[in-house]
Protein backbone atom coordinates (compact mmCIF):
# COMPACT_ATOMS: atom_id res chain seq x y z
CA UNK A 1 0.00 0.00 0.00
CA UNK A 2 1.22 3.85 -0.88
CA UNK A 3 1.92 5.79 2.15
CA UNK A 4 2.25 9.39 1.89
CA UNK A 5 6.23 10.04 1.00
CA UNK A 6 6.67 7.37 -1.14
CA UNK A 7 8.38 7.57 -4.17
CA UNK A 8 7.47 4.52 -6.09
CA UNK A 9 4.70 4.96 -8.32
CA UNK A 10 6.08 8.05 -9.49
CA UNK A 11 9.95 6.11 -10.18
CA UNK A 12 7.88 3.37 -11.40
CA UNK A 13 5.24 4.86 -13.66
CA UNK A 14 6.15 8.51 -14.82
CA UNK A 15 9.01 8.45 -17.62
CA UNK A 16 11.82 10.85 -16.44
CA UNK A 17 11.41 11.54 -13.00
CA UNK A 18 15.06 13.14 -12.27
CA UNK A 19 14.13 12.47 -8.39
CA UNK A 20 14.49 8.83 -8.72
CA UNK A 21 17.96 9.17 -9.73
CA UNK A 22 18.37 10.12 -6.16
CA UNK A 23 17.07 6.65 -4.96
CA UNK A 24 18.43 4.82 -7.56
CA UNK A 25 21.86 5.87 -5.56
CA UNK A 26 20.10 4.87 -1.79
CA UNK A 27 19.27 1.23 -3.18
CA UNK A 28 22.54 0.78 -4.21
CA UNK A 29 23.85 1.94 -0.95
CA UNK A 30 21.53 -0.42 1.33
CA UNK A 31 21.16 -3.21 -0.62
CA UNK A 32 23.02 -3.31 -4.16
CA UNK A 33 20.71 -4.66 -6.48
CA UNK A 34 18.46 -6.63 -4.44
CA UNK A 35 15.67 -4.84 -5.56
CA UNK A 36 16.64 -3.74 -8.67
CA UNK A 37 15.33 -5.53 -11.99
CA UNK A 38 15.96 -6.16 -15.62
CA UNK A 39 18.00 -3.30 -17.22
CA UNK A 40 17.91 -1.28 -13.85
CA UNK A 41 19.49 -3.89 -12.10
CA UNK A 42 22.87 -2.42 -14.49
CA UNK A 43 23.86 1.46 -13.27
CA UNK A 44 25.17 1.07 -16.89
CA UNK A 45 21.48 0.14 -18.76
CA UNK A 46 19.67 1.72 -16.42
CA UNK A 47 17.72 4.62 -17.09
CA UNK A 48 16.04 7.20 -15.10
CA UNK A 49 13.53 5.68 -12.63
CA UNK A 50 13.46 2.34 -10.47
CA UNK A 51 12.10 -0.38 -12.31
CA UNK A 52 10.30 1.75 -15.20
CA UNK A 53 7.50 0.05 -16.90
CA UNK A 54 9.26 2.07 -20.05
CA UNK A 55 11.86 4.27 -20.32
CA UNK A 56 15.08 5.76 -22.57
CA UNK A 57 18.07 3.88 -22.71
CA UNK A 58 21.37 5.85 -21.62
CA UNK A 59 23.04 7.65 -24.15
CA UNK A 60 26.14 5.23 -23.85
CA UNK A 61 24.42 2.23 -22.94
CA UNK A 62 26.26 -0.91 -23.99
CA UNK A 63 23.26 -2.08 -26.04
CA UNK A 64 22.65 -1.16 -29.56
CA UNK A 65 22.47 1.61 -31.51
CA UNK A 66 24.83 3.22 -29.36
CA UNK A 67 25.29 5.85 -28.70
CA UNK A 68 21.73 6.56 -28.25
CA UNK A 69 20.26 10.00 -28.70
CA UNK A 70 18.70 10.19 -25.34
CA UNK A 71 15.56 12.52 -24.34
CA UNK A 72 16.21 14.51 -27.74
CA UNK A 73 12.40 15.90 -27.09
CA UNK A 74 13.38 17.50 -23.76
CA UNK A 75 17.11 18.60 -25.22
CA UNK A 76 14.68 20.58 -28.20
CA UNK A 77 12.08 22.01 -26.05
CA UNK A 78 14.65 22.93 -22.52
CA UNK A 79 17.01 24.75 -25.52
CA UNK A 80 14.46 26.44 -26.84
CA UNK A 81 13.38 27.42 -23.76
CA UNK A 82 16.36 28.66 -22.50
CA UNK A 83 16.68 31.31 -25.61
CA UNK A 84 13.05 32.73 -24.95
CA UNK A 85 14.09 33.02 -20.90
CA UNK A 86 17.06 34.83 -21.85
CA UNK A 87 14.62 37.25 -23.88
CA UNK A 88 12.34 37.79 -21.16
CA UNK A 89 15.19 38.56 -19.06
CA UNK A 90 15.98 41.30 -21.45
CA UNK A 91 12.72 42.45 -21.81
CA UNK A 92 12.59 42.75 -17.98
CA UNK A 93 15.34 44.60 -17.76
CA UNK A 94 14.25 47.13 -20.02
CA UNK A 95 11.05 47.91 -18.40
CA UNK A 96 12.26 50.17 -15.62
CA UNK A 97 8.75 51.34 -14.11
CA UNK A 98 7.67 48.19 -13.29
CA UNK A 99 6.66 46.85 -10.69
CA UNK A 100 9.04 44.08 -9.32
CA UNK A 101 11.04 44.33 -12.36
CA UNK A 102 14.46 43.03 -10.53
CA UNK A 103 12.40 40.35 -8.66
CA UNK A 104 10.84 39.26 -11.82
CA UNK A 105 14.44 39.46 -13.54
CA UNK A 106 15.80 37.03 -10.72
CA UNK A 107 13.07 34.45 -10.87
CA UNK A 108 13.93 34.23 -14.52
CA UNK A 109 17.45 33.21 -13.75
CA UNK A 110 17.20 30.85 -11.89
CA UNK A 111 14.10 29.47 -13.99
CA UNK A 112 17.02 29.85 -16.56
CA UNK A 113 19.60 27.78 -14.44
CA UNK A 114 16.77 24.92 -13.82
CA UNK A 115 16.87 24.01 -17.41
CA UNK A 116 20.19 22.78 -18.34
CA UNK A 117 20.14 20.55 -14.94
CA UNK A 118 16.76 19.42 -16.31
CA UNK A 119 19.00 18.23 -19.34
CA UNK A 120 21.28 16.44 -17.37
CA UNK A 121 19.55 14.63 -14.71
CA UNK A 122 16.92 13.54 -17.63
CA UNK A 123 18.97 13.20 -20.16
CA UNK A 124 20.59 9.81 -19.36
CA UNK A 125 24.24 11.18 -20.08
CA UNK A 126 26.23 9.83 -16.83
CA UNK A 127 25.56 7.02 -15.31
CA UNK A 128 22.75 5.80 -12.75
CA UNK A 129 23.93 5.62 -9.29
CA UNK A 130 27.02 7.87 -10.15
CA UNK A 131 28.34 10.74 -7.70
CA UNK A 132 28.17 12.84 -10.23
CA UNK A 133 24.75 12.47 -11.34
CA UNK A 134 23.48 12.60 -7.62
CA UNK A 135 25.22 15.60 -6.85
CA UNK A 136 23.65 17.39 -9.97
CA UNK A 137 20.23 16.04 -9.40
CA UNK A 138 20.17 17.40 -5.76
CA UNK A 139 21.92 20.91 -6.97
CA UNK A 140 18.65 20.64 -9.56
CA UNK A 141 16.40 19.84 -6.47
CA UNK A 142 17.48 23.21 -4.72
CA UNK A 143 17.36 25.15 -7.44
CA UNK A 144 13.41 23.97 -7.99
CA UNK A 145 12.51 24.58 -4.19
CA UNK A 146 14.22 27.75 -4.80
CA UNK A 147 12.50 29.22 -7.76
CA UNK A 148 9.12 28.12 -6.66
CA UNK A 149 9.56 30.63 -3.56
CA UNK A 150 11.07 33.15 -5.97
CA UNK A 151 7.75 32.56 -8.03
CA UNK A 152 5.94 33.08 -4.42
CA UNK A 153 8.15 35.93 -3.77
CA UNK A 154 6.94 37.57 -6.83
CA UNK A 155 3.33 37.84 -6.13
CA UNK A 156 4.03 39.16 -2.64
CA UNK A 157 6.13 41.86 -3.72
CA UNK A 158 3.38 42.86 -6.49
CA UNK A 159 0.99 43.52 -3.13
CA UNK A 160 3.65 45.84 -2.38
CA UNK A 161 3.63 45.43 1.33
CA UNK A 162 7.57 45.56 0.85
CA UNK A 163 8.83 48.31 -1.27
CA UNK A 164 10.21 46.54 -4.35
CA UNK A 165 13.88 46.69 -5.94
CA UNK A 166 14.94 47.96 -2.34
CA UNK A 167 16.76 46.12 0.27
CA UNK A 168 13.83 45.47 2.35
CA UNK A 169 12.60 43.34 -0.62
CA UNK A 170 15.98 42.41 -1.75
CA UNK A 171 17.34 40.76 1.31
CA UNK A 172 14.82 38.52 2.33
CA UNK A 173 13.87 37.53 -1.26
CA UNK A 174 17.45 36.36 -1.83
CA UNK A 175 17.82 34.56 2.00
CA UNK A 176 14.92 32.80 1.41
CA UNK A 177 16.05 31.75 -1.70
CA UNK A 178 18.86 30.25 -0.32
CA UNK A 179 17.92 28.69 2.65
CA UNK A 180 15.25 26.85 0.49
CA UNK A 181 18.01 25.63 -2.04
CA UNK A 182 20.55 24.78 1.10
CA UNK A 183 17.20 22.84 2.85
CA UNK A 184 16.66 21.01 -1.00
CA UNK A 185 19.98 20.24 -1.30
CA UNK A 186 21.01 18.74 2.11
CA UNK A 187 17.88 16.53 1.97
CA UNK A 188 18.55 15.24 -1.70
CA UNK A 189 22.11 14.34 -0.54
CA UNK A 190 21.24 13.12 2.78
CA UNK A 191 18.75 10.52 0.83
CA UNK A 192 21.29 9.43 -1.73
CA UNK A 193 24.54 9.25 0.32
CA UNK A 194 23.27 8.23 4.00
CA UNK A 195 24.75 11.36 5.31
CA UNK A 196 22.66 10.85 8.38
CA UNK A 197 20.08 8.03 9.54
CA UNK A 198 17.36 10.40 10.44
CA UNK A 199 16.74 11.60 6.86
CA UNK A 200 18.79 8.93 4.59
CA UNK A 201 18.15 6.05 5.92
CA UNK A 202 16.34 3.33 3.69
CA UNK A 203 12.86 2.93 3.46
CA UNK A 204 10.71 0.38 5.28
CA UNK A 205 10.71 -1.91 3.07
CA UNK A 206 13.36 0.27 0.83
CA UNK A 207 11.19 -0.59 -2.12
CA UNK A 208 8.51 1.76 -1.22
CA UNK A 209 11.81 4.62 -1.34
CA UNK A 210 9.89 7.29 1.21
CA UNK A 211 11.28 10.45 1.55
CA UNK A 212 8.48 12.54 3.27
CA UNK A 213 10.58 15.49 3.97
CA UNK A 214 11.85 15.38 0.08
CA UNK A 215 8.10 14.95 -0.56
CA UNK A 216 6.92 18.00 1.17
CA UNK A 217 10.18 19.93 -0.54
CA UNK A 218 9.73 19.20 -3.96
CA UNK A 219 6.05 17.98 -4.54
CA UNK A 220 3.82 19.64 -1.60
CA UNK A 221 6.09 23.30 -1.27
CA UNK A 222 5.76 23.92 -5.15
CA UNK A 223 2.05 23.32 -5.22
CA UNK A 224 1.06 25.55 -2.03
CA UNK A 225 3.52 28.31 -3.81
CA UNK A 226 1.72 28.10 -7.24
CA UNK A 227 -1.54 28.16 -5.27
CA UNK A 228 -0.85 30.78 -3.26
CA UNK A 229 0.82 33.11 -5.72
CA UNK A 230 -2.76 32.31 -7.93
CA UNK A 231 -4.62 33.46 -4.89
CA UNK A 232 -2.53 37.04 -4.41
CA UNK A 233 -2.75 37.74 -7.81
CA UNK A 234 -6.05 37.41 -7.82
CA UNK A 235 -6.85 39.63 -5.17
CA UNK A 236 -4.45 42.22 -6.69
CA UNK A 237 -6.00 42.07 -10.06
CA UNK A 238 -9.75 41.38 -8.84
CA UNK A 239 -10.15 43.65 -5.36
CA UNK A 240 -7.20 46.43 -5.86
CA UNK A 241 -7.43 47.23 -9.67
CA UNK A 242 -10.84 45.96 -9.55
CA UNK A 243 -10.16 44.71 -13.44
CA UNK A 244 -11.31 40.96 -14.94
CA UNK A 245 -9.65 41.24 -18.36
CA UNK A 246 -5.69 40.15 -16.63
CA UNK A 247 -7.59 37.28 -14.60
CA UNK A 248 -8.22 35.44 -18.51
CA UNK A 249 -4.37 34.98 -18.12
CA UNK A 250 -4.05 33.93 -14.95
CA UNK A 251 -6.70 31.42 -15.40
CA UNK A 252 -5.54 30.64 -18.40
CA UNK A 253 -1.83 30.13 -17.15
CA UNK A 254 -3.27 27.87 -14.09
CA UNK A 255 -5.04 25.50 -16.63
CA UNK A 256 -2.40 25.34 -18.60
CA UNK A 257 0.03 24.19 -15.82
CA UNK A 258 -2.28 21.79 -14.47
CA UNK A 259 -3.00 20.33 -18.28
CA UNK A 260 1.19 19.70 -18.77
CA UNK A 261 0.96 17.89 -15.16
CA UNK A 262 -1.64 15.67 -16.23
CA UNK A 263 -0.23 15.00 -19.72
CA UNK A 264 3.33 14.44 -18.17
CA UNK A 265 2.54 12.06 -15.15
CA UNK A 266 -0.45 10.05 -17.01
CA UNK A 267 0.00 10.73 -20.90
CA UNK A 268 3.96 10.54 -21.16
CA UNK A 269 3.79 6.98 -20.04
CA UNK A 270 1.30 5.74 -22.60
CA UNK A 271 3.34 7.84 -25.51
CA UNK A 272 6.62 5.91 -23.51
CA UNK A 273 5.10 2.81 -24.37
CA UNK A 274 3.05 2.58 -27.60
CA UNK A 275 6.05 4.45 -29.57
CA UNK A 276 9.50 2.17 -30.48
CA UNK A 277 11.75 3.67 -30.05
CA UNK A 278 10.68 5.46 -26.70
CA UNK A 279 9.48 8.70 -26.92
CA UNK A 280 8.89 10.80 -23.86
CA UNK A 281 5.81 13.36 -23.37
CA UNK A 282 8.25 16.76 -22.91
CA UNK A 283 5.07 18.69 -21.26
CA UNK A 284 6.21 22.19 -22.90
CA UNK A 285 3.42 24.27 -23.93
CA UNK A 286 4.95 27.68 -25.57
CA UNK A 287 2.19 30.11 -25.16
CA UNK A 288 2.35 33.69 -25.35
CA UNK A 289 -1.10 34.83 -24.90
CA UNK A 290 0.02 38.47 -25.37
CA UNK A 291 3.02 40.68 -24.90
CA UNK A 292 0.54 43.19 -24.42
CA UNK A 293 1.52 46.49 -24.77
CA UNK A 294 -0.73 49.57 -23.41
CA UNK A 295 -4.21 49.31 -22.09
CA UNK A 296 -6.37 51.74 -20.72
CA UNK A 297 -8.09 50.30 -17.52
CA UNK A 298 -10.09 52.75 -15.84
CA UNK A 299 -8.16 56.37 -15.76
CA UNK A 300 -4.13 54.64 -15.52
CA UNK A 301 -2.21 53.32 -17.56
CA UNK A 302 -0.71 49.42 -17.09
CA UNK A 303 1.32 47.19 -19.16
CA UNK A 304 0.99 43.77 -19.16
CA UNK A 305 5.06 41.97 -18.48
CA UNK A 306 5.66 38.79 -19.58
CA UNK A 307 6.41 35.66 -17.48
CA UNK A 308 6.29 31.87 -17.01
CA UNK A 309 4.64 28.89 -15.16
CA UNK A 310 6.87 26.26 -13.90
CA UNK A 311 6.06 22.80 -13.54
CA UNK A 312 7.35 21.01 -10.92
CA UNK A 313 10.59 20.01 -11.94
CA UNK A 314 11.89 23.40 -13.22
CA UNK A 315 10.88 22.32 -16.99
CA UNK A 316 9.20 24.90 -19.34
CA UNK A 317 6.13 26.02 -19.24
CA UNK A 318 5.95 29.78 -20.97
CA UNK A 319 3.34 31.97 -20.37
CA UNK A 320 3.08 35.69 -21.81
CA UNK A 321 1.48 37.17 -18.50
CA UNK A 322 3.04 37.41 -14.75
CA UNK A 323 3.04 40.54 -13.95
CA UNK A 324 0.77 43.81 -13.76
CA UNK A 325 3.27 46.67 -13.65
CA UNK A 326 1.68 49.89 -12.99
CA UNK A 327 3.86 53.01 -15.21
CA UNK A 328 4.02 54.97 -11.43
CA UNK A 329 4.96 51.72 -9.47
CA UNK A 330 2.12 52.32 -6.85
CA UNK A 331 -1.30 50.37 -6.89
CA UNK A 332 -2.67 52.23 -4.49
CA UNK A 333 -3.50 55.11 -6.83
CA UNK A 334 -5.50 52.94 -9.67
CA UNK A 335 -9.01 53.29 -8.10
Amino acid sequence: MTKFGDFRPLCTSTPSYPWCNLFYRQLLRTSGTTHLLGDSSSPRTAGVGINPKCFIAPTFSPNPPTPHLGNIANYIACALSLFTVLALIFLAHRRKAAVGRIELRAFLVIYALSLPLKVITTGVFLEQGSTALVVLTAIHAGVVAALFWSLLANAIVATQVVEDGTWSSLVPYYTFALLIFGLALYLSLDVALGVTDAIGAPSDPPEALQSISLFVVLSIWPLVCVIIYFGLMAHIVLCILHETRPMYFYILAAFLFVLSQLAWFLLGRVLCTVRSPPVVWVPVLGVEPGNCERCCWLEERWKMGVGVVCDITGCTYLMGIEHIAHVNGDLGHSQ
